[in-house]
């Protein structure tokens, strides 16, 4: 097996076990996205799976964007960053928006 197909192997098997992680800690604090939620938080978390296994960056990204975001919704998106284990703060940023998107569903 070359890099290239390991390194998406370990991408598909690591985004699996996170979105597992994921759509437990939401169903655990009461948050059901709905269908087009899901696909784009399923879409945003593999793709956060990428970036860890490759090192890809993310562009930079201004923090005050989120200064609306609940702290219980940035607080969950930085437990699954640090599930992960080697991404940055800007991804809790990025995945906190689709927690809190989710929140109003209720």
């Amino acid at each position: 097996m070359n890099d290239a197909q390991e390194r998406v192997e370990q991408t598909a098997t690591l985004a699996g076990r996170m979105l597992t992680q994921v759509y437990a800690l939401l169903s655990n604090h009461g948050i059901t996205p709905n269908a087009v939620q899901q696909q784009m938080l399923t879409s945003h978390v593999r793709a956060m799976a990428h970036r860890s296994v490759t090192g890809e960056p993310l562009p930079e990204v201004d923090a005050s964007l989120f200064d609306e975001i609940s702290p219980e919704s940035m607080n969950l998106a930085r437990e699954v960053v640090a599930a992960f284990g080697n991404l940055p703060e800007e991804e809790a940023w990025l995945l906190s928006v689709h927690f809190e998107v989710a929140k109003e569903n209720l």
